[in-house]
């Protein structure tokens, strides 16, 4: 199991090249970037954790800037993103902006998708809540043709462009994840070969859904996990024995020496928890 960094990347903390540097440095495997362009003013919606949302919803980078200025200054940490909300994107711009993240890092980029839960965020692009699982389908779909094929063509409900030339293409399939814990989820990672981003559940629904994944798709699902809890080494046993290959640390947005102190500690705990 290999242990990388989940968090948000804020313009109030410590800066995405710095942030690579300093995962690469101290062993851990990957960056686990989220997204939210926006955040209403309005909303209705609830926080999905409960109480007021964090302060960091309101302050995030762009996640594949954040995953380019990383990738620049580092040579083997995975660039995840975690979770890209493609329900809220042009599919052929996020093509080109994988595709050349994926180029720049050497095929380090792990593309992470979902359809979100903030109604009144993706209404302001345009969404219709009702119908986003049949849009991310259609912008999945649609992307891996751009990634594949030269010229590229996708005719759908919501995603329709004919033969165009999209470049530059990635240096391998970039591997796809979704986020969720639903059975639509489970649908998604059948039919895209995908794997399973989750949030950190408890050992029993993490134990449930991966059989479900596993049987239905006839093959042993790759599962990530981002925001995982950063102290419970026993947690983290159990986590391993569910065959969970990467623990997202959750690190809180803080500045520069902040946070390279609570990255050290992480470093510290993981190389206990490596000693057994």
């Amino acid at each position: 199991m290999q242990f990388g960094i989940s968090t948000f990347v804020t313009d109030d903390a410590i800066g995405p090249a710095d942030l690579g540097r300093a995962i690469e440095e101290r062993g851990f495997d990957s960056l686990i970037i989220a997204e939210h362009t926006h955040i209403p003013a309005k909303r209705e919606t609830p926080y999905p954790g409960g109480g007021e949302m964090p302060p960091v919803y309101y302050k995030t980078l762009d996640p594949f800037v954040t995953l380019a200025a990383a990738a620049t200054v580092t040579e083997r940490i995975q660039l995840f993103t975690g979770i890209a909300l493609l329900i809220q994107r042009d599919p052929i711009i996020t093509a080109k902006e994988a595709a050349s993240i994926d180029l720049i890092s050497n095929g380090r980029l792990i593309f992470g998708v979902g359809a979100g839960w903030n109604l009144e965020e993706m209404r302001n692009h345009g969404t219709e809540p009702a119908t986003r699982g049949a849009l991310l389908d259609e912008r999945i779909e649609a992307i891996k043709a751009l990634w594949t094929n030269e010229p590229a063509e996708y005719h759908g409900k919501f995603v329709d462009f004919d033969p165009v030339h999209s470049r530059p293409k990635p240096v391998r399939q970039p591997p796809i994840y979704i986020g969720g814990d639903s059975n639509a989820m489970v649908r998604r990672v059948i039919k895209y070969d995908a794997g399973w981003l989750t949030n950190p559940l408890t050992v029993g629904q993490l134990t449930k859904r991966i059989a479900q994944l596993n049987d239905g798709a006839g093959r042993s699902v790759p599962v990530s996990m981002f925001g995982a809890p950063s102290k419970d080494l026993d947690l983290w046993a159990s986590y391993r024995g569910l065959g969970i290959e990467r623990l997202g640390l959750f690190l809180p947005s803080r500045p520069r020496d902040e946070a390279l102190r609570i990255l050290d500690e992480y470093a510290a705990r993981v190389a206990d928890f490596e000693r057994g």
